[in-house]
């Protein structure tokens, strides 16, 4: 109970810190997590222990996680891992010659399993910093099986795969995408183990694959994904508008990814049945883009051009909202300086920037839980000493709600500023405003006229692959 209940409070405090990193966690097929009996969470792993977090404030019940045994060194973190369901695994890089921890994790896994709670892996075996999906190792599938195996297919084991997308996950305020698939029922691969093990494990891992495959953005053919990404770019909002593809209610991050889906369907459809249409597409936007980055001017910028009134109130109302919340966000820059420029630093050094970015978020999350929290704490504690608890309950408060205003008011200022530059730019560039809307709209002509091409099932969602 006491484990549990340390448990919860820790989902708590990672879920505030999570809400304040994050603007926004969709969570997608909720309603496929079972709520009860033993499952086996398999995800893929883009952003480190980030991961871990989203999962785990993402499920309505106690997950037990699968770590590193490099995490276990030190006693205190070792029992708060321990409280909090952190199962040590021991891996080659970890130490070849003490392999034997691995069956030991098994056992652990099987042990909580068994007691119909929830564990919770990353099979591709290590984060990193390429969206697409890597192999998907056969542990998942070995321990599932075994498990089930060892209950003659009546313990009820399922597994849920997961896929995890992250629109931004090294900037502040980004957003995420829990995408839950449909559980698989492990007894349904059973039939000849143990006899065939290999071919069942194998079985089960290409399905556990194949669904986390179909939960995220995963390009097999990554030479496609500029095209796939400059059709999003210009066409996406087109899709969004007048969707044809998706006929269900979803939010807004789930019908993006399910509409860049379709649009991946639809490029390699392209690439393969009409190769001179993607080819003639890749020649124009080549053009298009050497025209933007001589302008150093983005696809955002130029396609509110035209919109010139539009652009007008919006930088009209953008000044005017800055006048009204200058002194909010002062207050709240005031508070942001010290913890901010520790949390950065904290990044610069820990987050292995010059490897990837798959540390930035936790490192940035652990560091503002630490810096923000601490200094915070110390503010709310001087003025609670001088004025009470009544002013230092209101000052706490605000505090947070003054920090985020702080951050969009400068982000919302950098937007203006960028939108003023460009219109400057195309303003005195007529020749070369007019050259590049004429290509622009002649790239979304060809997105049009190739769309009419596809068949519509290409374009349907993926529905669930048979066992």
């Amino acid at each position: 109970m006491k484990g549990v209940s340390l448990y919860h409070f820790a989902s708590w405090i990672l879920g505030v810190a999570l809400g304040f990193y994050f603007s926004r966690i969709e969570r997608f097929h909720r309603e496929r997590v079972p709520v009860a009996g033993p499952a086996l969470f398999t995800s893929n792993h883009p952003n480190s222990v980030t991961d871990a977090f989203v999962v785990g404030s993402s499920v309505p019940r106690k997950v037990n996680f699968v770590a590193t045994i490099q995490l276990f060194r030190l006693a205190p973190v070792r029992w708060l891992l321990t409280q909090c369901g952190v199962i040590p695994i021991n891996r080659v890089k970890d130490d070849p010659r003490a392999m034997r921890t691995v069956l030991d994790t098994f056992e652990a896994c099987f042990r909580v399993l068994e007691r119909g709670e929830a564990v919770a892996i990353f099979p591709e075996g290590l984060t990193h910093d390429d969206p697409q999906l890597k192999t998907v190792k056969s542990g998942a599938a070995r321990m599932a099986l075994e498990l089930e195996h060892r209950h003659d297919g009546k313990l009820g084991l399922q597994i849920v795969p997961v896929g995890l997308t992250f629109s931004a996950k090294e900037r502040y305020r980004s957003e995420v995408l829990v995408n839950f698939g449909e559980p698989i029922c492990v007894a349904e691969f059973l039939a000849g183990y143990p006899e065939q093990k290999h071919p069942c494990i194998q079985a089960l891992t290409k399905v556990i694959e194949h669904r986390i495959e179909a939960l995220i953005l995963h390009l097999p053919k990554l030479e496609r994904a500029r095209l796939i990404e400059a059709v999003k770019r210009l066409y996406l909002d087109h899709l969004l508008l007048a969707n044809r593809v998706i006929h269900e209610a979803v939010p807004p991050q789930a019908d993006a990814l399910l509409l860049t889906q379709a649009i991946a369907r639809a490029v390699d459809f392209t690439a393969e049945h009409h190769p001179e249409r993607a080819a003639r597409f890749t020649r124009n936007l080549d053009r298009y883009e050497r025209w933007l980055k001589r302008l150093h001017l983005s696809d955002e910028e130029l396609a509110g051009y035209p919109d010139q009134r539009k652009l007008l109130w919006r930088g009209l109302a953008t000044a005017l909202l800055g006048l009204v919340l200058a002194p909010v966000a002062a207050y709240g820059w005031l508070h942001r300086i010290l913890p901010i420029t520790f949390v950065n630093h904290a990044v610069r050094r820990y987050a292995e920037l010059t490897v990837n970015k798959t540390h930035v978020s936790t490192t940035a999350i652990l560091a503002g839980a630490i810096g923000f929290g601490g200094f915070y704490g110390a503010c709310i504690a001087v003025v609670h000493a001088f004025l009470g608890w009544r002013v230092s309950l209101w000052y706490g408060l605000s505090l947070p709600v003054a920090s985020l205003v702080a951050h969009y008011y400068v982000r919302a200022w950098h937007r203006l500023r960028a939108d003023a530059r460009a219109a400057v730019v195309l303003l005195r560039a007529p020749f070369a405003a007019r050259r590049l809307l004429a290509l622009r709209n002649e790239l979304i002509a060809e997105i049009e006229a190739a769309r009419g091409e596809v068949p519509a099932e290409t374009l349907a969602p993926e529905r669930k692959s048979a066992a």
